[in-house]
């Protein structure tokens, strides 16, 4: 691959995105949430907060030597989290990781690199 060729991330989407860089937001997935509700334990212990709320809104991601997911998280009616999970590749045999997080986000604040 050439110095900022796209990267094409699935063959069933026309994403791209430059290695290293964001991707577009995306609506959340299935994926995304399964990702979400991994790490949810460990946001709440770092956050020192209860969650009966967690579910995934919106996404983007980075390929670094594996993927990080910057993931928009409903955590109540009217409150938002920004989770930055890390994912490694699939032969490490490692769940996702919670690396960062930013809380007293909104529904409209937009996901950018932290």
């Amino acid at each position: 691959m050439e110095p900022g060729e796209p990267l094409v991330i699935s063959e069933k989407s026309s994403a791209t995105m430059m290695t290293g860089g964001l991707s577009d937001t995306e609506p959340a997935t299935p994926e995304v949430q399964q990702l979400v509700n991994q790490v949810k334990s460990q946001f709440e212990k770092r956050a020192n907060m209860n969650c009966r709320v967690f579910t995934a809104i919106e996404y983007r991601t980075q390929v670094v030597a594996g993927t990080m997911y910057y993931i928009k998280v409903q955590v109540s009616d009217a409150e938002y989290v920004h989770l930055k999970v890390f994912e490694s590749l699939p032969h490490e045999n490692q769940g996702p990781s919670l690396v960062n997080f930013q809380t007293g986000k909104t529904r409209d604040d937009p996901l950018t690199y932290f």
